[in-house]
């Protein structure tokens, strides 16, 4: 695939959606080619931070050239803050789409469970928008703040699980599941590695196809930084060690392929 080029984005708008958890809708061709699970490198505009944050995409507006992306502030030095504070009209290099998102045609037909836990939440959006299947949406937050519930209830049936209790099915993703004694053919799934750890397993057990997205672990999502690297079943074309760039062979994939 070619490289991607840098390019200059203008941010159309920005809302907080919950603490330090904030929506921006940035215009960018990215919105042309840009699928379920892919990503964009961020810039910032302070030239002592030379690699840029991934952040996953939450909505595609191909119409109107627009991208949705939702983040995580994670504390100084990250770029997050920065971002953070952009208004409409502003503007910041991006780069992307990239990674190879969800393999939406292997759901067809069939009952899913499209699960996020935190900030893996929202790319799980644009796949509820996209897939053609029976959807079951099951998502995990922290708290009351469950940022993004009413796009995910017009997309599919929705169970949520808070750490505290007070939403949903206290605890995990795993536990709503079994709490609702839900079930499916196919899964697909994005957030922190010991969700996807425990939903890896799950699929494993029950011999179901599984699609989960390392994203969490992507530190610049250029490929520069070899931070994301995580282990594979196959050897490595190029270095030839049982090794996967997140950014550069994901950050999807069949949860089979990977060691977590």
């Amino acid at each position: 695939m070619a490289e991607r080029e840098k390019e200059l984005a203008v941010i159309h708008s920005q809302e907080q959606l919950a603490d330090g958890i904030f929506s921006m809708w940035i215009k960018t061709k990215a919105a042309e080619s840009a699928v379920p699970g892919q990503f964009i490198s961020m810039y910032t505009n302070d030239g002592s931070k030379l690699l840029p944050r991934p952040i996953s995409i939450c909505e595609i507006d191909r119409e109107q050239g627009m991208l949705r992306v939702v983040y995580r502030v994670t504390g100084e030095n990250t770029g997050t803050e920065e971002f953070s504070e952009m208004k409409a009209g502003d503007t910041l290099p991006v780069i992307g789409p990239l990674g190879n998102g969800f393999p939406l045609e292997a759901a067809k037909g069939k009952k899913a469970f499209l699960m996020g836990g935190g900030i893996g939440v929202p790319p799980i959006l644009e796949l509820a928008r996209q897939i053609d299947c029976e959807k079951q949406i099951i998502v995990g937050y922290r708290d009351a703040q469950t940022f993004l519930k009413k796009e995910f209830e017009q997309n599919g049936t929705v169970y949520i699980s808070t750490e505290d209790g007070s939403v949903g099915t206290k605890g995990n993703v795993m536990d709503a599941i079994r709490e609702n004694q839900l079930d499916a053919d196919i899964i697909y799934a994005c957030g922190p590695t010991p969700m996807l750890r425990a939903i890896k397993d799950y699929a494993e057990g029950k011999g179901i196809p599984c699609y989960i997205s390392l994203e969490e672990r992507m530190a610049c999502g250029i490929g520069a930084c070899l931070a994301c690297v995580c282990k594979s079943k196959e050897v490595d074309h190029h270095s030839h060690v049982h090794n996967k760039r997140i950014c550069k062979d994901g950050p999807v994939f069949l949860s089979t392929e990977v060691e977590l």
